[in-house]
């Protein structure tokens, strides 16, 4: 089938406003935040906007009757090549579909489409005083359909855990263009151990077992009060054994993030007015919960990073707490710093190691960085064990590229070799697909299995999460 065919019968199912069909135009959708997609663009034949289950349906019956490969797609910002058409075919863009249905305040949830935005929905909840935990850290762009097809996580899962821990019930188009409801087709209930749990099937899967269409999220009411330490070590090793040490004594902050001696320089470079102390580590501690409960659990935690700190400051104030935080909210864009004619690049950027690991993937990380002439900055989630490295290359030199590769090939290795995972929260998409064997093994196959009886012509999100047989002998 031509593009033009293709396009021209996308408009008469679904009309022509909800087809993109211009070559400029589906440029922009050929390629995500990732390296990779950087390297290789990945064009769509079209691209559908669709605005409702019955459009989606309609999709995905002509794209199943015509083998054609549906990609699904939110803000575009995940960094794994998972939103991309690798292979050709329609792109689903569900991100103008941003409709708050309903908040159910009386059963603590919420009813949202695919497009909501993370930090819209919590200005919309917070007029109920309630909130949706988990904070992906791009608030202002990660969209709730793709925090749940990735499982997103981020600054606050230490203690509120992933997406999955939310999601009550789905409504999900299968790639055949049948409509299921997970959950409970009417449900409003908390709990239920009712049938097979698909619900956490889907949470995850990045777009490869259907097109969610409909989300519904447990929700929380919204903390009142907050505060925020910061810690200063000059020994790397001290920061790992601090937080240990804050778990042992029964607190569990809601967010614990570092920031080894490449962010800090990388911060100082980009705000020098923040003139973080020249250390081996920086850990910040936030806490939440009702005033009293935060008061104590934060003098707490600053006595007990006093041990191996060298200084430590605790705040409440809102203004003082958003200095403090200032460090680590830049980092992401200050590593390009420490290389004047360098780019950050993501790839790589997103292993998850046992808390005890954390200080040897930092060091090893950083040997690995000079093995290969590559400047890395590095920084993450101590608290779960989820660090992030930022390379900076000069993405036209092809031999930096080749390098960086082979750099971010090794920390997906070592991340394997210590225990961990090749992803914390980022997902598998297709730069990581090569790596679901030596994660986990056999299971690979039962994961397939599954692929095979829900979606049989392989055309939901192909090449993603893991290789099929047709691409590899892996």
């Amino acid at each position: 089938m031509t593009n033009t065919n293709l396009q021209k019968e996308l408009a008469a199912l679904i009309g022509s406003d909800k087809v993109i069909t211009d070559p400029l135009e589906l440029k922009y959708y050929s390629y995500d935040s990732s390296f990779e997609a950087k390297l290789h663009r990945f064009n769509p034949d079209a691209v559908v906007m669709p605005k409702s289950t019955e459009d989606v349906s309609k999709v995905m019956k002509y794209a199943y009757e015509n083998n054609i490969p549906v990609t699904p797609r939110g803000g575009g910002s995940g960094e794994t090549c998972g939103s991309v058409a690798t292979q050709g075919g329609i792109v689903m863009d569900l991100s103008p579909w941003d409709t708050i249905d309903e908040v159910d305040m009386a059963n603590m949830q919420v009813f949202v489409r695919p497009g909501v935005i993370h930090g819209k929905l919590n200005d919309h909840l917070s007029e109920f005083a309630l909130f949706f935990p988990p904070d992906p850290g791009s608030t202002r762009m990660a969209t709730i359909g793709g925090m749940v097809a990735n499982n997103s996580s981020g600054l606050r899962a230490v203690k509120y855990g992933a997406t999955e821990n939310y999601v009550l019930g789905l409504e999900v188009v299968l790639p055949n263009g049948d409509v299921i409801y997970t959950g409970g087709k009417n449900s409003r209930a908390v709990k239920s151990v009712s049938g097979m749990n698909i619900t956490k099937l889907m949470v995850g899967s990045e777009g490869t077992l259907g097109i969610i269409t409909q989300v519904r999220l447990r929700v929380w009411p919204k903390p009142k009060a907050r505060g925020i330490a910061l810690a200063i070590f000059p020994n790397l090793d001290d920061a790992p054994a601090t937080v240990l040490d804050v778990y042992q004594s029964g607190i569990l902050p809601s967010g614990i993030e570092i920031l080894d001696d490449s962010a800090i320089k990388a911060v100082n470079l980009y705000s020098p007015e923040l003139n973080l102390p020249d250390a081996q580590a920086i850990l910040l501690f936030e806490v939440d919960g009702n005033p009293a409960s935060v008061d104590w659990e934060g003098a707490r935690i600053a006595e007990i990073c006093k041990k191996r700190a060298s200084e430590v400051e605790w705040a409440t104030d809102p203004a003082r707490m958003t200095a403090l935080w200032k460090a680590r909210s830049v980092t992401a864009t200050a590593a390009a710093r420490v290389r004047p004619d360098g780019s950050r690049i993501f790839a790589g950027e997103d292993i998850s190691v046992p808390l005890s690991k954390v200080t040897e993937v930092l060091r090893r990380i950083k040997a690995l960085g000079e093995k290969y002439g590559i400047k890395v900055v590095n920084y993450g989630h101590i608290g779960d064990g989820n660090v992030h490295t930022a390379p900076v290359i000069d993405p036209e030199c092809e031999a930096e590229v080749a390098q960086v590769q082979k750099l971010t090939d090794e920390i997906h290795l070592l991340a394997i070799e210590l225990g961990g995972s090749t992803t914390g929260e980022h997902g598998v998409g297709l730069v990581r697909a090569k790596y679901a064997y030596l994660e986990h093994g056999p299971a690979v196959d039962t994961m397939k299995t599954i692929k095979k009886a829900l979606d049989p012509k392989g055309i939901m999100n192909p090449g993603k999460l893991f290789l099929m047989e047709e691409d590899s002998n892996a």
